[in-house]
């Protein structure tokens, strides 16, 4: 009798991780719809930020540009990547706790508890790829100056370009998500990006 009952109650706790397994895998596309878009919009504004001060400088090193973005693209990706990390694994303790007081027994090293490890690894590592993702796109122009193919001058606008493409594109793909008119969000997205670069270009030539 106490072996049925023991085998009944594995049943229903197999049952209730695989539900919530499930749950977590639907949620974990929104959560990295977030991360993701918030990620590229900043990445995408201090990429922006380096090339505005390559184009007002008077000696253009290029291969400083690009080692600057490469760095502050590796720092950004770490830094939200670690957040992310962070707070999926807070977020995870959290639920692990109100689970084990709704079973009546500690979940450690289960398959609940890796599975929760996994997403927030997944969402982490996705999340470190982003700036270095925006980065690729925004200093192609600039690295084909470097080979000379490309004009300095116009090699830093056309990354402008890409950057303020960057954000349009993520501006359509949010007002889709919202449902919102997709054209409309994008160029408002641009219109932040024109005023990133307005500041910025002001500071340049004040200083």
């Amino acid at each position: 009798m106490l072996i049925r009952l023991l085998e009944g109650r594995g049943k229903r706790d197999n049952l209730l991780g695989l539900r919530v397994l499930i749950k977590r895998s639907k949620e974990i596309g929104p959560i990295l719809r977030r991360f993701f878009i918030n990620t590229l919009f900043d990445s995408t504004f201090v990429q922006l930020g380096i090339v505005i001060g390559s184009i007002l400088a008077i000696n253009q090193d290029l291969r400083l540009i690009i080692s600057t973005m490469v760095a502050s693209s590796f720092a950004l990706g770490i830094s939200t990547g670690v957040s992310v990390y962070e707070s999926e694994m807070l977020e995870r303790e959290r639920r692990i706790v109100d689970l084990e007081k709704a079973l009546f027994r500690k979940l450690d090293n289960t398959v609940i508890t890796e599975n929760y490890k996994t997403y927030a690894l997944i969402l982490a590592f996705l999340n470190f790829l982003t700036p270095l993702m925006c980065c690729c796109i925004i200093s192609i122009p600039i690295l084909l100056a470097t080979f000379q193919l490309l004009d300095r001058t116009i090699a830093s606008w056309l990354s402008v370009i890409l950057a303020l493409g960057i954000l349009f594109v993520a501006g359509t793909y949010l007002g889709r998500l919202s449902k919102q008119n997709p054209l409309i969000k994008g160029l408002r997205m641009v219109v932040f990006g024109v005023l990133a670069f307005l500041v910025g270009f002001l500071v340049q030539m004040m200083i």
